[in-house]
């Protein structure tokens, strides 16, 4: 059975930074690609970030420059760090893993950038 489960969502000020954490079980997870996805109140579901398994990464361009993904192939774990976040960014994010047209996605983590 696959899980994905994510963590480290919150209010934050803006400006300040927080980071996300998903770790995956079920799955092949060095050979996935995995990402980021986020979905604000009346808006669609929009990639955020992601990174293959080789280590290469894509960012929507809203993020550049702020956030930042990473993976740990030990401990089945993707992280994104978040900085200098804006109310913006404020969403449901969502951990995705894609490997070979099966995509799994988890629960959602709520971040909120407010003052």
């Amino acid at each position: 059975q696959v899980h994905l489960v994510e963590s480290g969502g919150g209010l934050v000020q803006p400006g300040g930074s927080l980071r996300l954490s998903c770790v995956a079980s079920g799955i092949n997870f060095r050979l996935n690609t995995m990402g980021w996805y986020r979905q604000a109140p009346g808006k669609q579901r929009e990639l955020v970030a992601v990174i293959t398994s080789g280590g290469s990464t894509n960012y929507a361009d809203s993020v550049k420059g702020r956030f930042t993904i990473s993976r740990d192939n030990a401990k089945n774990t993707v992280l994104l760090q978040m900085n200098r976040l804006k109310p913006e960014d404020t969403a449901v994010y969502y951990c995705n893993s894609r490997l070979v047209g099966v995509a799994y996605w988890g629960q959602g983590a709520q971040v909120t950038v407010s003052s």
